[in-house]
């Protein structure tokens, strides 16, 4: 069934303000936690809470205790873990009406001014890190004055956190108050903050809160340049720099045990491992409606595989709990088929994502890059490619052929863009191509390019159960004499060569399509299709490429930086909509099917999942649930 007819609008509205239990009520904590309080290890639950907890409404209240199972593919899978537990500022919430809300995470309110230029965040009193050192307005200013504005460690500022070109700036308020301004008004701030803020932890997002109590020995404004040596020494690192960022040996939740945090887990065992391993944090900030404070499981372990058929076995012989990553469509069948013998059930979400191929504009191979340039190639390269096949043999007729444009049911959403170029027809696409001059074959009948060699592309996959799909596609390319090769690595070199500028085509899921703005990044080109054009818009012209003057690419960020300073919500959604436009019309990224049901294999005793979530980078994937009230049947 097409996830398009069971995707609710994806309407949002705003709170600023969130439910509390008072102090005054009675809580109650995990029995592994009560253990330690009575061994004298730990304050009482009272103590360790906010004087005021967020209360996040459980789907059923839960119990407490069991250890969550589920699969990782290595120290580069770090995103399945992060968000089962990554903490905002303001969160996504969809509720039963389907509708996606933002609603505040680790503070207590916050307040906009009437033009959008100034937002003013309270954090929950009494909040603690992990390691029960208190969370305050010195942890938001150490973020902003010595890792955000410090040039040794962010360079450059995204410019989603420079509209108009100047980056915002922190006020320290009081010991629980702080307040971001811009120089000019800034009507998507709050839904970026819900997608990016003291999730992982990247260096020029607004993370607000890094604990400064740990962190200020790795800093340059607090450390000697020997100090810092000898922590990149220990760290093995070459340069001090590197302890910093999302994949820093220091700062990456995911590596460094030490780390104090604020999330629900916090990391035991770390990768490299066969296991790794993840433990509650004593001082989560949050409780259900009855109470309890949160989270409701005690571990979370994640078991090293290879390979889709080893993940599918796992799933057979019941190893895995509750897991979406890596549950295929195109092994739907195989897993309901397995229900019983595995003990689980099959659930899902709506995936607001299509899987593209992505052409990457800054290629070192100019001839082929040239080639991507020509409108003309773009759309052969689409129509030559039949949707419907790989819906049904590679995504068990879950998806649907589209294009990478806003899904249905996003305020952004518009048919036409929808089904742009993805009529499948052969014979236009051969007549195109003849056009641009490919009309000449070799001996097994494939294309050649202008300078004499045969017309190739390179398309990498950092999973092997994609192996389907390319082959289908490349059947299609063959037919009008373009060979695709198919490269299948893994995760860190995928990642290395998108950000060396080492690939041709990549293959996966373009994101980011239902709240467009709340990170327009990748139709903007970063990540993505135009990586160092990007850079070089970013960098104001200091590193990166730049794109030709008259190259569509500049309208796209002209949009952007038209949407980003608009004065009204209206204003700035029709840039945003020439943006999308733009960035579809040009057809850079070829889209093939989404909108598919995002599965989830549940164990039978896994509690409190909600089928029908938006899965998508924006909400947080499976982090749009809750993890936190998840519980297990004991």
């Amino acid at each position: 069934m097409s996830a398009k007819r069971t995707l609710a609008a994806l309407a949002m509205g705003l709170i600023s303000s969130v439910s509390f239990l008072t102090s005054a009520h009675a809580f109650q904590e995990a029995p592994m936690l009560a253990e330690k309080v009575e061994a004298g290890e730990l304050p009482p639950v009272d103590e360790r809470l906010p004087e005021n907890p967020t209360v996040v409404e459980a789907v059923e209240v839960g119990q407490y205790g069991g250890t969550w199972q589920r699969a990782y593919k290595g120290p580069g899978d770090r995103w399945g873990p992060t968000k089962l537990m990554e903490e905002r500022v303001l969160k996504w919430h969809q509720g039963e009406d389907g509708v996606l809300r933002l609603v505040p995470g680790y503070i207590e309110s916050y307040e906009v001014n009437e033009d959008s230029t100034e937002f003013t965040f309270t954090l929950l009193k009494g909040l603690k890190w992990s390691d029960g050192e208190p969370v305050t307005t010195e942890d938001v200013r150490f973020w902003y004055e010595d890792i955000f504005l410090n040039p040794e460690i962010v360079p450059s500022i995204d410019p989603t956190f420079a509209p108009g070109g100047k980056p915002m700036e922190v006020e320290i308020v009081d010991e629980q108050t702080f307040k971001v301004k811009f120089a000019e008004p800034y009507v998507y701030f709050l839904q970026i903050l819900a997608k990016d803020s003291t999730g992982e932890p990247s260096l020029d997002r607004p993370s607000f809160l890094f604990p400064k109590h740990y962190l200020a020995q790795f800093n340059n404004k607090y450390a000697s340049q020997e100090e810092l040596d000898a922590a990149a020494k220990k760290f093995g690192v070459s340069k001090w720099q590197d302890l910093w960022g999302s994949k820093g040996a220091v700062t990456a939740w995911w590596s460094n045990p030490e780390l104090p945090v604020i999330t629900a887990w916090k990391i035991e065992k770390p990768a490299p491992s066969e296991t790794v391993t993840m433990v509650r944090n004593p001082y989560y900030y949050a409780v259900d409606q009855d109470g309890n404070q949160l989270p409701y499981i005690d571990r979370i372990e994640h078991k090293l595989f290879q390979d889709q058929e080893s993940f599918n076995l796992m799933i057979v012989q019941g190893q895995i709990d509750m897991q979406m990553r890596y549950a295929e469509a195109q092994d739907f069948t195989f897993y309901k088929e397995n229900e019983e013998k595995g003990n689980y059930h099959v659930g899902n979400g709506i995936a607001a994502t299509t899987w593209s191929l992505v052409p990457n504009y800054n290629m070192k191979d100019e001839v082929l890059r040239k080639l991507f340039e020509e409108k003309d190639f773009r759309q052969a390269l689409s129509i030559a490619i039949d949707r419907e096949l790989i819906n049904e043999l590679g995504f068990s007729g879950l998806a649907e052929g589209r294009q990478a444009a806003p899904i249905s049911g996003s305020p952004y959403f518009r048919e036409d863009l929808e089904t742009h170029w993805t009529e499948y027809d052969p014979d236009i696409a051969n007549e195109l191509l003849d056009g641009l001059g490919l009309a000449e074959r070799d001996s097994d009948g494939f294309r050649l390019r202008p300078d004499g060699q045969r017309l190739a592309i390179v398309v990498e996959a950092n999973d092997g159960a994609y192996s389907t799909v390319l082959e289908l596609i490349a059947d299609n390319l063959s037919d009008v004499g373009i060979e695709l090769l198919p490269r299948i690595i893994d995760r860190t070199q995928w990642d290395s060569n998108r950000d060396n500028n080492e690939f041709q085509v990549q293959y996966y899921p373009f994101s980011r399509l239902s709240i467009v703005p709340a990170d327009p990044r990748l139709m903007m080109g970063n990540d993505s299709y135009a990586h160092q054009y990007y850079v070089w818009y970013r960098t104001k012209g200091e590193s990166g490429i730049e794109p030709p003057a008259d190259h569509p690419i500049r309208q796209v960020w002209t949009a952007w930086d038209k949407a980003s300073t608009a004065g009204t919500v209206e204003e700035a959604d029709a840039a945003v909509n020439e943006m999308i436009e733009t960035f579809v019309t040009e057809g850079w990224v070829i889209g093939l099917v989404g909108e598919q049901a995002a599965l989830a294999v549940l164990s039978n005793n896994f509690m409190n999942f909600e089928n029908g979530k938006v899965e998508d980078d924006v909400t947080r994937g499976v982090g749009l649930s809750r993890p936190q009230q998840f519980w297990i049947k004991q």
